[in-house]
């Protein structure tokens, strides 16, 4: 059985990376062992950029967060962007669409309500994170 191909939003990442026993963090193994996670040059620069601000350095230092970020991106699947999309109404949201369109993803798995009212999308699933963990541990 083929792995399903998911997009990822940035703070869910993020959460994950920074919170160990976070609900975040469970999703995120979910995801890891139960599909390959896309990711797009601009959606890695994003995750970069807010990964490694210093408010961060509270919760796990910045060698931690360069170490989580390193194995991240070995293990997701990088996604040439050719087709552009302009339908969220936060354009900032859009490289979440564009990258699941371009990737042939399965789902997106986000909290943010301005993805979420789009569900669903070019046959793409935009799911909870409640949502995507209540489909994907269905025995």
């Amino acid at each position: 059985m083929n792995k399903s191909r998911l997009v990822l939003d940035t703070n869910l990442v993020i959460s994950a990376a920074l919170m160990e026993r976070s609900f975040a963090r469970q999703v995120f193994e979910i995801a890891l062992t139960q599909g390959e996670i896309l990711i797009s040059d601009e959606t890695q620069d994003e995750l970069t950029e807010v990964l490694m601000r210093p408010k961060f350095d509270r919760y796990i230092s910045e060698e931690q967060r360069l170490l989580f970020l390193a194995n991240f991106l070995q293990l997701a699947v990088s996604v040439e962007v050719t087709q552009q999309i302009s339908a969220c109404r936060d354009p900032k949201d859009d490289k979440f669409l564009e990258l699941a369109v371009n990737g042939n993803a399965d789902c997106i798995v986000t909290g943010d309500k301005d993805l979420l009212v789009l569900h669903p999308f070019e046959g793409v699933a935009i799911l909870t994170l409640t949502e995507f963990r209540d489909r994907y541990t269905q025995s």
